[in-house]
């Protein structure tokens, strides 16, 4: 029987050290890798805003790299676990999304992930496909294999009982959930953030109490994002998927010189050649915008395509070196014409005291004027701008 998969060994120890914190069951993964067997590997993403950003993009860049080397992909929307909500990554509670809002927000999560993975030849499941149909005995049977210290022996719930900060038992369900996923698809791998550490452990445990073969682990760390914290929506410093090329462009040049190397590396599949000489020009005092701009156009290119790439590059040299305005520049038909109102809605600020912040520090235009009074109102042919390189022509 011929064999489907790659076992070219430079692919293989790229892909378990490029963008890789830790493996668990590391070893035996190597010798499957070796082996030629194809292997079902999983990532589930809760639809808990309607945009996926780069730092998602870590784990599905993995996916990527196994669906190249021949091995099964299965990707989870997870529309059941995005309304009860996983607390890994939070110091409080994550409070419950209607079903109504995560069926909203899984509109375009396909072909979102169709950006990076090919959705034809992989499995694209949702998990209220076997998770709605459990009863209190199923859950009585997943839960008996855990105890409450592993739950609260995890950093951030720690600190949260610490701090006398309330915790809700569906917080401790939510791992038991993302572990039956694990047995319901069968899975050989799981790729996932190291935030989801217990979460993708609870598979393994899982796994072997059906009788499975436990899943090795494969975990991304975490990205910063356009302020230097964590990429969070929550938190409006992401750069999203479907956000515009020049928008795109605009924020990776944004980003912060000490995080080139690492956004190469876990964002891109340069090669990593290509990104060790980069991190050796930029060590030996080269002009980090220079490999910022060669950065930016290489995201841009995974997302838009070459023309988009190079059109964005062109806008972005015009705009800040020439101080001119883009010639794409998109237009806004906006649904109130506050300024406060007209920033949120064209993505240049995550929330109204955002917006209201970014005028009272004299970071808005209209028509190259300051603004500085909040209420402003905008008219048909205005140009708004946000900061150097946000611009939106008002219909």
């Amino acid at each position: 029987m011929s064999i489907s998969t790659s076992t070219d060994q430079q692919k293989i120890n790229e892909l378990l050290t490029r963008g890789v914190d830790e493996i668990i069951g590391k070893e035996e993964l190597e010798k499957k890798l070796k082996s030629g067997a194809k292997l079902r590997v999983k990532l589930g993403i809760d639809p808990t805003s309607p945009n996926l950003h780069l730092g998602r993009s870590i784990p599905l860049l993995k996916l990527r790299d196994f669906q190249k080397l021949g091995h099964k992909i299965i990707f989870i929307v997870g529309d059941f676990t995005g309304v009860i909500g996983d607390t890994s990554d939070k110091d409080a509670e994550r409070p419950m999304l209607s079903k109504k809002t995560v069926k909203e927000n899984n509109k375009n999560y396909k072909a979102q992930v169709a950006k990076l993975i090919d959705v034809k030849k992989a499995e694209v499941v949702f998990n209220s496909k076997w998770l709605a149909k459990l009863d209190y005995n199923d859950v009585g049977e997943h839960a008996d294999q855990f105890s409450l210290a592993e739950f609260i022996a995890r950093e951030n719930i720690r600190r949260r009982l610490d701090a006398g900060t309330r915790i809700s038992l569906r917080e401790v369900l939510y791992p038991l959930m993302q572990g039956y996923d694990s047995v319901a698809v069968k899975a050989d791998v799981e790729v996932g953030g190291t935030d989801q550490r217990f979460n993708m452990l609870a598979g393994r445990e899982l796994q072997a109490h059906f009788k499975q073969k436990p899943q090795a682990i494969v975990m991304n760390p975490l990205i910063e994002g356009t302020d230097g914290r964590k990429m969070s929506a929550s938190w409006g410093n992401t750069i999203n998927f479907n956000d515009a090329p020049n928008d795109m462009f605009g924020k990776i040049m944004s980003i912060t010189d000490n995080l080139i190397v690492k956004y190469f590396t876990y964002l891109t599949r340069v090669s990593m050649t290509e990104v060790k000489a980069v991190e050796n020009a930029l060590a030996g005092g080269s002009n980090p915008r220079d490999y910022k701009l060669k950065l930016a156009y290489e995201i841009v290119k995974l997302y838009h395509g070459v023309k988009a790439a190079a059109k964005a590059q062109k806008n972005f040299i015009k705009t800040f070196s020439k101080k001119e305005k883009p010639e794409d520049m998109k237009e806004l038909s906006p649904k109130a014409l506050e300024i406060v109102s007209v920033l949120v809605e064209a993505g240049f600020a995550a929330s109204t005291s955002q917006a209201r912040r970014a005028i009272v520090e004299g970071g808005v235009k209209i028509n190259d004027e300051k603004v500085k009074e909040v209420d402003t109102q905008v008219k048909s042919g205005d140009i708004v701008q946000k900061g150097k390189r946000f611009f939106v022509r008002i219909k």
